[in-house]
């Protein structure tokens, strides 16, 4: 998942929960022995008793192999409703346990000819992790069939109406597993410990277009029938679904782009590279193992950048830049084909492994495609945002989530999705090709992802494998549980430099020591790339004076005619300045953008502003835009403005 664009980037757990925890683990201690889809699950597991604490499932004593989905998207009531099919690995015991969230599970079969009614008791429900699913069966059930129905409480769905979307037309709905939101649309063991393949029958009103994170359609069937095959084991979080009137560009002879029809020209204009950013990719890592990379661009409400689902990247529309300014996103995407999708963290305390290997990979594809000057923009610009994390976290109420390896025990996953994971983890990757070399630390890497590939692991593992494979054999000391098991940065970190950036920093120096504005009055936002936009805007003072904010908006337009990565800062600084001027621009823009790293630090400038009247201004705006976002979006927004 990419959470920012960097290319030219009360929680409480009851008792029952505790005691539900306890004892799944105690029966996988047991029990392990009846599990035997181990192709899907590392086996280290097993002797170093790892357990996921966000699942109630007890997937170490039965697990889902592989799971049909049979369903109807009904636009009328915004529901999704039918069975999910889960084929189980060979067990003894007398329960299996799934995982739900704000389901309503009508009814539960075993077998597969022919279907047995069984019993069933919900658990008591948790704010974060839903409520377990128990499932009484007979041991050696194979076939578990759960009929169910979604709810308006749903916080994976993003039902959207016409006038949300580009053609304003038809409805519009995209789901959002990640991190452990997939069991609020389907009844599943939630845990990226289990992979899983799956297919599906998806049924929805024939003028639109379905899609998953499968082997997909080209084209609208007339009936509104669709079937959707993945044979390659993921783990839950990635099994997604959109709909909506969606028409296919092809870019290449394995990728294309799915978008509305309105911005199909402009999507294959901005996207054109693809083709040749997955063969870059392979050059580096290996082959790709998904057959198809496709991207599909959603309406705006959609909260990240990127969601790496595999054969189908959700991507958000304000990557649209118009002048490919975007397209690291995009590179970070596909990098999360080997490090996330194919080795995934196995619990989300783990979740640097997916991130931190995918910002590195992505800026060696950048580096590989368009020069070691762009890649180190994007460096240096990840870096200023991760010394922004690492000080806020230290003020925070849990200030030791500065590691890598975090504690998110009886906390939301979410909480773990900060710069730490993307770009300390990136970082720790780059300080040691520094040391090793990048030829011995790509041969490395190329092994690491061949050794995990469809497999899940976790730090310890990964030190393990890190020991053994790169810093013993080469003989190199490394301090690599300073780097995981450490707050903050150690003092070995790699620094990066960037010229033009540099150059830029001067530049707005001299604005905030009283220069001129523009010495060379011709100067046009063209001149430079966004990332450099980026740099300027963050270097100049909040008490700069009004005049010289609006006389800079004048010539540049930031407020009305640059992307949406630049609008996001140049809103930021003016808000901070206590400029009233931009705020029909800055409503506009928060009314429309959904994308959570774009907003989330505006309202908090809003909130904590100098003038009164900012913190009515983003409860007011608050209200008008909150349908247009998804609830991970909302969710977060609305602490911030209450």
């Amino acid at each position: 998942m990419k959470k920012k664009i960097i290319f030219t980037t009360p929680i409480y757990h009851n008792m029952n929960n505790i005691f539900l925890s306890i004892l799944l683990f105690t029966l996988s201690l047991f029990s392990f022995s009846a599990y035997t889809n181990i192709n899907h699950y590392n086996p280290l597991f097993k002797s170093q008793n790892i357990f996921d604490q966000h699942t109630y499932s007890n997937y170490l004593v039965i697990s889902t192999n592989h799971l049909h989905l049979d369903l109807i998207v009904n636009f009328e009531n915004n529901t999704i409703t039918g069975v999910a099919r889960h084929q189980m690995s060979k067990s003894n015991t007398s329960k299996a346990i799934f995982d739900i969230k704000n389901l309503n599970i009508q009814k539960i079969t075993l077998g597969k000819e022919i279907e047995i009614e069984t019993t069933f008791t919900i658990g008591k429900n948790d704010k974060i992790k839903g409520a377990p699913l128990i499932v009484n069966i007979k041991p050696g059930t194979e076939y578990i069939n759960i009929y169910y129905q979604t709810n308006k409480e749903n916080e994976a769905l993003d039902w959207l109406e016409p006038e949300l979307t580009a053609g304003k037309k038809y409805p519009y709905l995209y789901t959002q597993g990640q991190a452990i939101l997939t069991r609020s649309w389907i009844p599943v063991q939630d845990t990226p410990m289990n992979r899983i393949t799956y297919s599906a029958d998806i049924k929805v009103p024939k003028n639109l277009l379905a899609l998953m994170s499968a082997e997909n359609p080209k084209e609208k069937n007339p009936n509104g029938k669709y079937h959707f095959e993945m044979k390659q084991a993921i783990p839950s979080y990635l099994i997604a679904l959109v709909v909506g009137d969606i028409k296919y560009t092809p870019l290449g002879k394995f990728s294309g782009v799915y978008s509305e029809p309105e911005l199909s020209k402009q999507c294959k204009y901005e996207f054109v590279d693809i083709p040749k950013m997955i063969k870059t990719a392979e050059n580096l890592y290996g082959n790709y193992q998904w057959d198809q990379f496709d991207i599909v661009i959603l309406p705006y409400s959609f909260p990240f950048g990127g969601m790496e689902n595999p054969r189908l990247t959700f991507a958000n529309p304000t990557l649209i830049a118009g002048d490919r300014s975007s397209i690291s996103v995009i590179a970070h995407e596909l990098a999360h084909s080997w490090s996330g999708n194919l080795v995934t963290n196995a619990t989300w305390n783990d979740f640097w492994l997916n991130e931190g290997f995918t910002v590195y990979f992505e800026n060696r594809i950048m580096e590989a495609m368009y020069g070691k000057e762009i890649a180190d923009i994007n460096a240096v610009i990840e870096f200023q945002d991760l010394l922004t994390s690492i000080e806020d976290i230290e003020k925070s109420e849990h200030p030791e989530d500065s590691r890598l390896k975090l504690e998110l025990d009886n906390r939301d996953p979410d909480d773990g999705m900060t710069d730490i994971a993307y770009v300390k983890g990136a970082f720790f990757l780059r300080t040691l090709e520094s040391i090793a070399g990048r030829n011995k630390f790509d041969k490395f890497l190329q092994g690491y992802f061949n050794s995990y590939a469809f497999k899940t692991i976790t730090t310890e593992s990964f030190i393990q494998y890190l020991n053994k494979n790169l810093l013993e054999p080469n003989k190199i000391t490394f301090n690599t549980n300073e780097w995981i098991y450490g707050k903050g940065l150690p003092e070995n970190c790699i620094k990066i430099n960037s010229k033009r950036l540099n150059k830029m920093e001067n530049w707005a120096q001299e604005i905030n020591s009283g220069g001129k504005v523009f010495k060379n009055k011709k100067i046009k936002r063209s001149d430079f790339v966004t990332q450099e936009w980026l740099v300027f805007i963050r270097k100049l003072s909040s008490e700069l004076n009004i005049k010289t904010l609006n006389q800079i908006d004048v010539q540049l337009k930031f407020s009305s005619k640059a992307n949406d990565a630049i609008k996001s800062q140049w809103f930021i600084l003016n808000v901070n300045a206590g400029n009233k001027k931009i705020r029909p621009y800055l409503e506009k823009y928060l009314i429309k953008i959904g994308r959570r790293w774009y907003i989330e630090s505006i309202y908090k400038s809003l909130m904590e502003s100098r003038l009164i009247d900012d913190q009515k201004f983003a409860k007011e705006t608050f209200n008008k835009a909150k349908k247009g976002y998804h609830y991970i979006s909302k969710n977060t927004i609305e602490k911030i403005v209450n």
